[in-house]
């Protein structure tokens, strides 16, 4: 949600980001993949040119951390939606979210409202489902 508004740069090491930390708690699952996938389309025509970095999680935390409050709060919430995507929500992901959350300094209050507005979007993606199926 929002990956538009990021520079070609941010976008590509938020994709960077992602595959590191979807793939934490183990391999990369087949849902883990299409998290990916869909974010990558939202991205939109820019990802055509991605080229996967090899920076490390701790540099790509690290470039994200200089970046202004908007840019952390979109790459967070979207990190947030890729966690809860899926069923699964393992020990691993919510300690590396906290470690995230700390290193760029984003308040608790700002992590809770970023995840209404994920668990909002959650459910009306649902609901849609629901009434295309009946």
């Amino acid at each position: 949600m929002f990956l538009s508004l990021l520079t070609r740069e941010e976008k590509y090491y938020f994709i960077d980001l992602l595959a590191i930390i979807v793939a934490v708690d183990g391999d990369t699952t087949e849902t883990e993949k299409q998290i990916i996938n869909r974010l990558k389309y939202e991205i939109g025509e820019d990802i055509l040119k991605y080229r996967k970095s090899s920076l490390s999680k701790d540099k790509l935390v690290d470039y994200f951390s200089q970046k202004p409050t908007p840019t952390k709060n979109i790459v967070f919430m979207n990190l947030i939606s890729s966690f809860l995507y899926d069923e699964f929500y393992s020990v691993e992901e919510h300690f590396l979210l906290e470690d995230i959350q700390n290193k760029w300094a984003i308040p608790n209050k700002k992590k809770f409202e970023l995840m209404k507005v994920v668990y909002a979007e959650r459910d009306l993606r649902e609901r849609a489902k629901r009434t295309i199926s009946e």
